[in-house]
């Protein structure tokens, strides 16, 4: 069905400039875009901001839903549309949902789980229960004997567009401050020392016996398939050496300054966490995402962990001299992230995009999301 509609007085936001105007939408796509008011009525924004929808690639935010204790599974389809409505309430109208195979503590199967919350996806997609369009982002937990078998279900899956090789094992990447790993899974496992401390060994005997073979298989696996590549908690020269040679597309939270800029020169799109933006710094200890914003090194923010956060992260950040104000900070969480996806169809303001569109709220200083649309139907 043809449908054209109007929004105007708004505060829009393109991917080169800002300026108050208006945007004609004609069959889910943009067809006109215009500064002042338009030569007919249409929704007034009443000077809201007009920005692209958001495109989010690594948020593991769905086993909150998923598994909400230990121990406890929620109903799949369920767990997707709650998840799905706290994702299009940040702004976000594309997301990757981040699913694990291969475990980082101890030898508990998620492969399984995981295949049973992508096929929920896909079957509240086709049931035209979701808000935002959702893609499947494969964590791959290298040091764990199993996670290649546990990885080759999702191959055939025509949802899965991502994949991250990650490394946790103590010592080294994210955690190579011991301290912070017992302190992080501490609070997850409730370990006592002495649990942490044997698991470390084994943690890091699987590692020495599987890493590398496993790397080398699923990075084959993905090439093969075609499915674009991320590498996760980059810290040296080496580490961004090898996932250039393995042709990773992304560096997904690198540790370091130096591993940030290395993949930045080797034209990888650096992404970081725009919880480490709003609480200031990493959880982990590592390099903080503003310290690579004013380097001219940062080039994508993820919610990670808390959905409301992308949209936080960038409006925190518009003030970075490097970042280019409010457009630079909002290709950071829409046209970066879609390129980097391959996704050339979205993630900016422009004549023949989808109209993938959010109106926030900033008046207060903090941006509230007032409504959303989808290739230019209103789902919020």
């Amino acid at each position: 069905m043809s449908e054209t509609f109007v929004l105007t007085n708004a505060e829009i936001v393109t991917a080169e400039q800002q300026f108050r105007g208006y945007v004609v939408v004609q069959d889910g796509r943009i067809a006109e875009i215009g500064d002042g008011r338009p030569p007919e009525r249409g929704v007034d924004f009443n000077g809201d901001y007009l920005l692209p929808g958001l495109v989010e690639l690594h948020t593991d935010h769905l086993e909150v839903h998923f598994m909400p204790r230990p121990k406890v599974e929620w109903p799949a389809v369920s767990a997707v549309l709650a998840h799905d409505a706290q994702v299009i309430g940040s702004g976000i109208t594309t997301v990757f949902d981040a699913l694990r195979v291969g475990n980082d503590y101890d030898d508990e199967k998620f492969g399984a789980r995981m295949k049973k919350l992508a096929d929920a996806i896909a079957e509240a997609k086709g049931q035209d229960l979701t808000r935002a369009e959702h893609f499947v982002h494969l964590r791959c937990e290298i040091s764990c004997a199993d996670v290649v078998e546990e990885m080759q279900p999702f191959l055939t899956d025509p949802q899965l567009k991502l994949v991250s090789v990650m490394d946790h094992t103590p010592g080294q990447r994210q955690f190579t401050d011991i301290s912070k790993w017992k302190t992080y899974y501490a609070g997850k496992r409730g370990a006592s020392e002495a649990e942490m401390n044997e698991r470390i060994l084994r943690r890091r005997a699987i590692h020495a016996q599987h890493a590398d073979a496993n790397r080398r298989a699923i990075v084959g696996l993905c090439q093969s398939h075609g499915v674009t590549l991320a590498s996760h908690d980059d810290a040296t020269l080496e580490h961004v050496e090898e996932a250039v040679a393995d042709g990773m597309h992304i560096a997904e939270f690198p540790t370091t300054v130096e591993a940030a800029a290395a993949s930045h020169a080797a034209g990888m799109k650096v992404l970081m966490g725009a919880p480490n933006v709003v609480r200031g710094g990493s959880h982990s200890g590592n390099v903080s995402a503003r310290a690579l914003a004013e380097n001219g090194v940062l080039d994508v923010l993820s919610s990670d962990y808390v959905p409301t956060s992308l949209l936080m992260g960038a409006f925190a950040l518009a003030d970075v001299a490097a970042i280019g104000g409010m457009p630079g900070a909002i290709r950071l969480v829409s046209k970066n992230p879609a390129d980097a996806a391959g996704l050339s169809d979205r993630g900016e303001i422009a004549i023949g995009k989808r109209a993938d569109l959010i109106r926030v709220d900033a008046a207060s200083g903090q941006p509230v999301m007032r409504a959303a649309w989808r290739e230019g139907r209103r789902v919020s």
